[in-house]
């Protein structure tokens, strides 16, 4: 996929950004607008307390984004309903030199949009990141995310997530928080490890489509990669989605851990359940190793009645699955808790 691809669709064209947003406060709802021309950071940046709404109208804005942890319970939507008509999206990778020579902007900094703040809502609007490697064959750190959260009770709601190699980066504001992150009727696409991170993350009827990728190795990516805290119960969760590929049957992997050298305890918790698994995912070891010194047979992932041909068991200890009673400690409720998003 090149970049003339991913902006393929999107309503309005490749307008300019940097001027302050025309903001307008409606009454006690707390609403600002920005519309093609202006910036969306700006509006961010203008809101002075909790409940905030930006409303952010058809177009396609070629900008960072970052919301920090003050500006707890925003929401951020798109104008429409339709997630294809507002578009946030830039190009900076792990790799990419920063401007001011200070070195290289990592994975985490090179995201599109990030969150810190408590309460994030993000509905009916597509983030993405369209750096291409094909562009780059300096750069060895291709990471390039989309969006990188962290923060307690951040919900994405219809939104588009668009990269290659670590499109979403489930994060915690700190090793010892346990942050809960929930994401519905969302488009998430990439190929290597994107959807990754140490959050309790809920992804509930999401689509997941692994991209086509001109190498001659196999696996070509993975779709997850969990970091998950030893303390923490609960991981990546997946249910009532599916999983297409624009590849070859067999040429992904489901999964594999990812131990991060600053977190070496980490224990990857992943479950898929009641969720349909295209022929893009290898089925008959649809997990595999990020390091030899932590195979994924010693973390915690799990599959409950999944469906579709890359959801077949043929070789059973490949497959760890839940019994039912396992599989009623892992459902919304339980990983979310006492938070009930759109409550």
């Amino acid at each position: 996929m090149d970049r003339r691809t991913l902006l393929t669709g999107f309503a309005g064209g490749l307008v300019a950004t940097g001027a302050a947003p025309a903001f307008a406060a409606a009454g006690r709802h707390r609403v600002r607008h920005v519309r093609p021309g202006e910036s969306v950071q700006a509006a961010v940046d203008a809101v002075d307390g909790p409940g905030w709404t930006v409303v952010v109208h058809p177009g396609t804005y070629r900008e960072v984004v970052s919301v920090p942890a003050e500006k707890t319970g925003l929401t951020l939507r798109g104008a429409t309903r339709n997630p294809r008509d507002v578009v946030i999206v830039y190009d900076n990778a792990n790799g990419t030199p920063r401007p001011d020579g200070s070195g290289t902007y990592g994975t985490a900094g090179s995201a599109t949009f990030t969150s810190a703040a408590p309460g994030l809502t993000v509905r009916d609007l597509t983030l993405a990141n369209d750096w291409l490697r094909a562009d780059h064959p300096d750069i060895t750190g291709t990471q390039a995310v989309a969006a990188y959260t962290y923060g307690d009770r951040t919900h994405f709601e219809n939104v588009r997530l668009l990269g290659h190699q670590d499109t979403l980066f489930v994060d915690t504001a700190a090793l010892g928080t346990f942050d809960r992150q929930y994401f519905r009727h969302c488009s998430i696409e990439g190929d290597v490890d994107f959807v990754f991170g140490r959050a309790t993350a809920v992804f509930e009827q999401c689509h997941f489509r692994t991209l086509a990728r001109d190498v001659d190795f196999t696996p070509k990516g993975m779709v997850f990669a969990p970091s998950t805290a030893r303390a923490n119960p609960y991981g990546i969760l997946a249910v009532r989605c599916r999983i297409t590929s624009g590849a070859e049957d067999g040429a992904y992997k489901l999964a594999r851990p990812w131990v991060p050298s600053y977190e070496t305890t980490a224990w990857p918790s992943l479950v898929v359940r009641e969720t349909r698994i295209g022929p893009g995912i290898d089925a008959v070891a649809p997990y595999t190793d990020m390091r030899e010194a932590y195979p994924w047979q010693s973390m915690r992932f799990a599959e409950y009645r999944n469906t579709g041909p890359g959801a077949a068991v043929s070789v059973p200890e490949n497959r760890p699955r839940l019994s039912r009673a396992q599989a009623a400690l892992h459902t919304k409720e339980t990983y979310l808790g006492d938070w009930r998003p759109g409550a």
